[in-house]
């Protein structure tokens, strides 16, 4: 019996803020200062916002030592 193939699973892009702060192992209130602070920035469409996972992982390398 052949096995069927499955396609890999496609990672968003854009993260909501309850997502990105899963991503960054951070509460959402603390991704919601990060964005007020601009150290975070966001892609708005209409009055949500979404964050870049790229943005993210600069964030991460940024804040290492």
């Amino acid at each position: 019996m052949a096995q069927l193939e499955r396609a890999p699973r496609v990672q968003p892009m854009l993260l909501d803020v309850k997502d990105a702060a899963v991503y960054l192992g951070r509460s959402e209130q603390s991704i919601q200062h990060l964005i007020f602070d601009k150290e975070l920035p966001v892609v708005r469409v209409g009055r949500r916002v979404h964050l870049d996972r790229r943005d993210l992982d600069a964030w991460i390398e940024k804040n290492k030592y």
